[in-house]
């Protein structure tokens, strides 16, 4: 027992990586997955559930996956990132020579489905996409229309994630997606600032990666910003 423990942890990313597929796959993003399907796709000879036991506390606590008694959920949009960012880490891999049949058809169904929509303004929330990050596709013209966009998106993300008044600048520019042009978005969200609707904050972020450092914002002058807080009126 210890040393197939020892050596699933030695290859967490891919136990990970499989773990949050096969949720996906199972459809975890729309509804609860019983914990006796997901264990049939990740189990293998000479592995036990018990052995995922602290790949679960950690995604559980990343946000990513939620769990009740009766089974798994994958959380929209941390669950999605974080597979989306394993698939393309260079330390997942398949081991052996032959890849279960389960494997390749989710691997083919994520790529026809999500791949390359899941940093952009696709992010499935609660199963479908976002109605705030699509915008039915209507660009936004003035600071006026980008305030009132971004002040939903805020009140949502903050509400639906529990983010505790502090909202990543990377989720918003993400939920607004191609609405505005980066640059647009940079000089309005500093201008909200300048009105005193917001905060831009630097503090720390669990699990920053480039993508969302870059997707977040550089004052001038002042370094890097990861977080928005609404000011009181």
């Amino acid at each position: 027992m210890a040393s197939t423990n020892t050596g699933l942890q030695g290859m967490k990313t891919q136990a990970k990586t499989r773990l949050l597929l096969a949720l996906w796959d199972l459809g975890g993003a729309k509804q609860e997955v019983k914990k006796s399907d997901l264990s049939k796709r990740i189990l293998y000879k000479g592995t036990k559930v018990a052995d995922y036991r602290s790949i679960f506390e950690e995604l559980e606590k990343k946000g990513a996956i939620a769990i009740s008694k009766k089974g798994y959920s994958l959380l929209s949009p941390n669950g999605l990132e974080v597979l989306e960012d394993n698939l393309k880490s260079p330390e997942f891999r398949f081991e052996g020579t032959i890849v279960g049949t389960w494997t390749a058809n989710a691997l083919l169904k994520w790529i026809g489905e999500m791949n390359g929509k899941v940093n952009g303004t696709y992010i499935p929330v609660n199963g479908v996409r976002s109605a705030i990050a699509s915008g039915v596709g209507e660009a936004i013209a003035s600071y006026d229309e980008f305030e009132k966009v971004v002040l939903k998106v805020y009140d949502q993300l903050n509400r639906d994630y529990n983010l505790n008044d502090l909202v990543p600048i990377y989720r918003m520019r993400r939920e607004v997606g191609d609405r505005v042009t980066r640059s647009e978005f940079n000089e309005w969200l500093l201008d909200m600032q300048a009105n005193d609707i917001f905060q831009l904050m630097a503090g720390e972020m669990r699990d920053i990666t480039p993508d969302k450092r870059e997707d977040s914002m550089t004052i001038p002058g002042g370094g890097l910003r990861y977080y928005a807080k609404l000011l009181n009126s």
